[in-house]
């Protein structure tokens, strides 16, 4: 009986790349579950199944369907970071690039209604599991509003954002999940979320210049 070849290293452990084609296709079926039938058509043992991995495999990467979702919103965020770098807003004002960039993320995140919600529940679940993926998602959030705020002919796209800056992102950033929750209850639709964003935009920049001009 001949003897059993031993594995190599490089075939014991998968790897980088087809560590990241398992994942993309794991977020795949995830994204297109959520789309089909929502929140709790998101099953564990059918996100192995369809995407062609075993169930405990599943697991070491994403502890529930909350995790999942989560995730997917930070790859898809990532997409639009780069997107935007390539093509970023040439408004002529702080308040048109910051209005600009929120009906993209709000039209990118919504194109998939049933999807959007879902990920909208994974996000306010409170799962401890989901923080480190929140965190990760907000962090481009915040890189692409303060790159909208800053005039791209005269400020350094490279250098740290300002207390000033991280400030309006958050309140901004705050306010577009608040009313994206409106939305997803069916309380307005989605012209409503920018429309939202927009006020808030236009009165947060005022005040800032306000202050500027005039500091208490």
């Amino acid at each position: 009986m001949p003897a059993k070849k031993k594995a190599t290293k490089a075939e014991a452990a998968p790897s980088h790349s087809e560590d990241k084609a398992r994942r993309n296709r794991i977020l795949d079926v995830a994204v297109r579950l959520a789309e089909e039938g929502g929140f709790e058509n998101v099953r564990q043992r059918d996100v192995a199944e369809q995407a062609g991995v075993a169930l405990g495999t599943l697991y070491k990467s994403f502890r529930g369907k909350e995790d999942l979702l989560s995730a997917a919103l930070e790859r898809e965020t990532d997409a639009l970071e780069k997107r935007l770098d390539k093509r970023p807003s040439a408004g002529p004002t702080a308040l048109a690039r910051v209005s600009e960039f929120f009906e993209t993320l709000t039209r990118t995140l919504c194109k998939k209604p049933n999807y959007a919600r879902a990920i909208i529940k994974a996000m306010a679940s409170g799962e401890p599991e989901v923080a480190g993926n929140i965190v990760a998602y907000q962090a481009p959030i915040y890189r692409m509003i303060v790159a909208a705020l800053r005039d791209p002919g005269h400020a350094s796209p490279e250098s740290d954002p300002t207390d000033e800056e991280l400030t309006v992102a958050l309140l901004l950033q705050q306010i577009w999940f608040a009313a994206l929750v409106g939305w997803s209850a069916k309380l307005h639709g989605i012209p409503r979320v920018t429309e939202q964003v927009g006020v808030a935009a236009r009165l947060l920049l005022a005040g800032v210049e306000a202050e500027r001009t005039h500091p208490r």
